[in-house]
């Protein structure tokens, strides 16, 4: 498998951790989406995503965009460990979190979308995160194990992790959001998490890596 990725990217992030739980090898091509005005809009790659987004995924003779798309093939067709649940209530409740974040919250928040919005970026994508932390953290509480959804990790939680990390790169206070917290702690103690992490990505700039 080939994967384009960027290693900022939280889409991206989220298949660096499923390829990492299922013990898939991959190479990566890395897509700097600021360098030469945004590699994404370069020919070679729109041949790659016409929508111009990272990641996408060459695997098994396909090229397939968008994370959870991704993510779901790799479930259909790698199944262990399993990221959704066999219980039909649970397994709606981890479709329900990523949702949740991959709609409500990250898009708003994206690459595109600041740019256009200029100056107050900052500010616009604060707002964007706390009004979705907020109802994030209400449903976690009535979810939540050890993870979002349970003990075991889920497609839920490769969601989870990616946004806290804008999150805390856009500082926002993450003090009213005591279940994302200790959640996104224990992620992080996960070898899956670690290896996947932008900090040790092969196109981390050498003052960004751990």
């Amino acid at each position: 498998p080939i994967l384009y990725s960027y290693f900022r990217s939280s889409c991206a992030w989220r298949v660096r951790i499923a390829l990492a739980l299922k013990g898939i090898a991959y190479d990566v091509v890395p897509v700097n989406l600021l360098k030469d005005g945004g590699q994404q809009f370069s020919a070679e790659f729109k041949a790659v995503n016409p929508m111009q987004q990272v990641p996408a995924l060459k695997i098994d003779g396909i090229t397939l965009s968008q994370s959870l798309a991704i993510i779901h093939y790799l479930e259909d067709t790698r199944p262990n460990p399993r990221l959704l649940p066999q219980d039909p209530k649970k397994k709606a409740q981890v479709r329900m979190i990523a949702d949740h974040i991959v709609s409500g919250i990250q898009p708003l928040q994206n690459l595109r979308i600041l740019k256009q919005i200029g100056e107050k970026n900052m500010e616009w994508a604060q707002n964007c995160i706390t009004s979705g932390f907020q109802a994030l953290e209400q449903i976690l509480q009535n979810t939540a194990g050890r993870y979002c959804v349970g003990d075991e990790v889920s497609m839920a939680d490769l969601c989870l992790v990616p946004q806290v990390a804008n999150a805390e790169r856009f500082k926002v206070d993450m003090g009213p959001y005591p279940t994302i917290t200790r959640i996104n702690k224990a992620l992080l103690e996960l070898e899956a998490f670690k290896v996947s992490h932008p900090s040790r990505q092969p196109d981390t700039p050498a003052e960004l890596r751990a």
